[in-house]
């Protein structure tokens, strides 16, 4: 389905529809994610660590720090309703995060054309860089939110 409208106001008209899907997605949920903001192209997200979150070194797993990047980072491709789902993600991890911390994942969209977006994604706590991530993403035509033109 194409529109008339541009992405950026895609975005501002079905703002509330984007983001109210986004933030239920289930595995988010599961682990406790909240989705803070999102912007055409961008989104932010926090979780608060608990014990079951920790590995053998008593740090947070890196699965989850991956985990929040990840959901940030389709939160930013899907910020225009458009169903974009991730081709690669390549992560650095930096410094351990900590039981108890809230760690805080924030994607910003790099560039985007009509049929693939890239994304540089950030996860801290208290103000240290815990990993990196790049993202690139496939941006189907169809969209997940009823769109009318």
């Amino acid at each position: 389905m194409s529109t008339a409208l541009s992405e950026q106001e895609l975005h501002e008209k079905y703002y509330k529809d984007i983001f109210n899907h986004l933030e239920q997605e289930p595995y988010a949920q599961y682990l406790g994610m909240k989705l803070i903001e999102l912007g055409a192209g961008t989104a932010t997200a926090e979780l608060e660590v608990k014990d079951h979150m920790l590995n053998s070194h008593g740090t947070v797993h890196g699965a989850i720090i991956f985990s929040l990047a990840d959901y940030v980072f389709a939160a930013a491709c899907n910020s225009y309703g458009k169903t974009s789902v991730g081709l690669s993600t390549t992560v650095n991890f930096m410094a351990p995060g900590l039981n108890g911390s809230i760690i805080k994942a924030i994607a910003t969209e790099e560039k985007r054309n009509n049929r693939t977006s890239w994304y540089n994604i950030r996860v801290e706590s208290d103000g240290e860089l815990l990993a990196s991530m790049e993202a690139l993403a496939y941006r189907k035509h169809s969209y997940f939110i009823p769109v009318k033109e």
